[in-house]
């Protein structure tokens, strides 16, 4: 999913500076941006007050929005480079296709992960013919400096492997939680999985004390940490933790995201990672001139064009503002 924001700000992230290396709870208010003509999404990273957890630099909420007389999500063919998108369903569909010739139909609970490595395309719709309600999260891992420039490629997974206990089952997106493994590639340590709890229940989810974590709700009501966390908010849990106290008081669904903190600096810009500013601007004018990221064939409609770069420098720096 591309951001469209047509005043994309210039995002600087990364390093261990800011990491906080002890547990806290940090709730993050969402910021609310148009997603195409139907779609308002609420943004929980890059946020205010923190910009990473672990690898995780992007994260949108949006939904459950009624569509059923709407074209549903329509974000036409735009360029990534630098980082992974991960697409998470709860309810729709979403047709994905990309300039490696890619063409795929993401539904609830099905990993969705493409990997732009150096340069990639694509676009995602609602197909023609759809589900009435569409409710999701899109995300993006940034790629270590080691990986970033790998051969751009997606990966489809329908089946993902469970944790269960009374009243949790956790799908496991990315990574490793409590034994399961997804087999979804990631390039740096981190965890992402999908929390559905039921009315009533309580659960301690293990944790790595390495990791940073968040908790993002995607509906219901739950506590995390004693923390209530309502749908379209997250909260930052910090690091030094070995479990996670949960407790639902209505049927509830959250989002663990997590991971090793990131050591390098980054700039993010658009829909773009690199490490100066004078990669971002070359990628600019790359997808300007229509060269490097590819095309996209089948979508119905023009791709789009990248905003206008700011004035000041691009230049990498820390975690937080």
């Amino acid at each position: 999913m591309s951001n469209l924001d047509r005043q994309a700000t210039l995002q600087v992230c990364g390093g261990r500076g800011f990491v906080v290396a002890e547990p806290v709870r940090e709730l993050l208010s969402p910021r609310h941006v148009q997603l195409g003509e139907s779609t308002e999404v609420r943004r929980l990273l890059p946020n205010l007050g923190r910009r990473m957890v672990g690898a995780w630099v992007f994260v949108d909420h949006y939904g459950p929005d009624d569509i059923a007389d709407e074209p549903g999500m329509q974000v036409p063919p735009h360029p990534h480079m630098g980082l992974q998108t991960v697409s998470w369903l709860h309810e729709g569909e979403v047709l994905h296709r990309d300039s490696t010739g890619s063409l795929q139909t993401i539904r609830p609970r099905e990993l969705g992960l493409m990997t732009s490595g150096r340069a990639i395309s694509h676009s995602e719709e609602s197909p023609k013919s759809h589900a009435r309600f569409l409710h999701g999260a899109q995300l993006w891992v940034a790629l270590p400096d080691a990986d970033r420039n790998v051969e751009p490629h997606f990966q489809h997974h329908a089946a993902l492997p469970q944790v269960t206990a009374p009243g949790l089952t956790a799908t496991v997106m990315l990574g490793t939680l409590d034994g399961a493994t997804s087999p979804g590639t990631t390039y740096t340590p981190l965890i992402g999985a999908d929390l559905a709890l039921t009315a009533g229940a309580e659960h301690r989810l293990p944790l790595d004390p390495e990791f940073e974590y968040a908790v993002l709700s995607m509906s219901g009501e739950a506590h995390v940490d004693g923390v209530p966390v309502l749908p379209g908010s997250m909260l930052y849990l910090g690091c030094g933790r070995t479990e996670l106290p949960l407790r639902a008081t209505s049927d509830a669904g959250l989002m663990l995201l997590g991971g090793e903190p990131f050591e390098e600096e980054i700039v993010m810009w658009w829909n773009f990672i690199g490490r100066s500013g004078d990669e971002i601007v070359q990628a600019r004018e790359d997808w300007e001139k229509g060269s490097r990221f590819g095309e996209v064939h089948g979508y119905d409609g023009a791709r789009l064009t990248a905003p206008e770069l700011p004035a000041t420098p691009l230049k990498p720096r820390g975690r937080v503002r």
